[in-house]
């Protein structure tokens, strides 16, 4: 192998990660394009799954597993994080509200980032605060490009409806007016990964009084000229 690294057994393994990049593979097939021993291709397949870094299919065929998407996932949250400092200190600065930064965590929401309106009355939500995904424009956005049966799951005894997240996706932003808290409005968009996947929101909230019952009037296009940034950041880097 012309890229060892001198590890074997690490060196075997990659080779299988590799062999399931183009898709999922039979055992033989395994064996055919790592030109590995039968029994090795075996031990290493069933060692990964054990980590889960390897799955199988349906049909018992071996492919990639899902730890690899949430180790994929922790770095792009890291580059996301490493840009977002910037990007969301400009959002506060040209709307002169909160500025917010959500990543979906199960059933919640979690702000990885933020910057706080300077002064006067503000709605502060400290990094590392866990919220509901059944309200707020930041849920709205989490939800509104799921797959559908997991989309229904998410919409059970949600404050908002079907139709608000269809409206969501032809608009590419949501809005919401007291939904999470009484007095505050928020607008929010997406940010996308490579893959072209939303994962993060964009948002920022304020009292009623200062964002309006049409919030996104005034802050739609900012937060989307925001999270459009992060998307470009995240796949300059991808």
């Amino acid at each position: 192998m012309d890229n060892s690294s001198g590890v074997g057994v690490l060196d075997k393994a990659a080779l299988v990660l590799s062999a399931l990049e183009s898709g999922p593979a039979t055992l033989a097939g395994l064996v055919g394009a790592t030109g590995l021993a039968r029994p090795t291709a075996h031990r290493l397949a069933v060692a990964l799954e054990h980590h889960r870094m390897v799955a199988r299919d349906m049909q018992g065929r071996f492919i990639l597993g899902p730890r690899l998407a949430e180790l994929a996932a922790a770095a792009g949250e890291d580059r996301l994080l490493a840009t977002a400092g910037p990007v969301l200190t400009h959002l506060r600065d040209i709307t002169g509200e909160s500025a917010q930064l959500y990543r979906r965590q199960g059933d919640m929401r979690i702000c990885v980032a933020a910057a706080e309106r300077l002064s006067g009355l503000r709605d502060t939500v400290p990094v590392g605060s866990t919220l509901t995904m059944k309200a707020g424009s930041s849920a709205q956005i989490l939800l509104a490009w799921e797959e559908p049966e997991r989309l229904h799951r998410g919409l059970q005894g949600a404050r908002f409806t079907a139709t608000a997240l269809s409206g969501v996706r032809r608009r590419g932003w949501a809005q919401s007016i007291g939904e999470r808290e009484p007095g505050v409005a928020s607008v929010s968009a997406p940010v996308r990964g490579p893959s072209n996947r939303v994962v993060a929101a964009v948002s920022v909230s304020g009292p009623i009084e200062r964002l309006t019952r049409h919030p996104g009037r005034m802050h739609a296009q900012a937060v989307i000229d925001a999270a459009a940034r992060l998307s470009e950041a995240l796949r300059r880097s991808g």
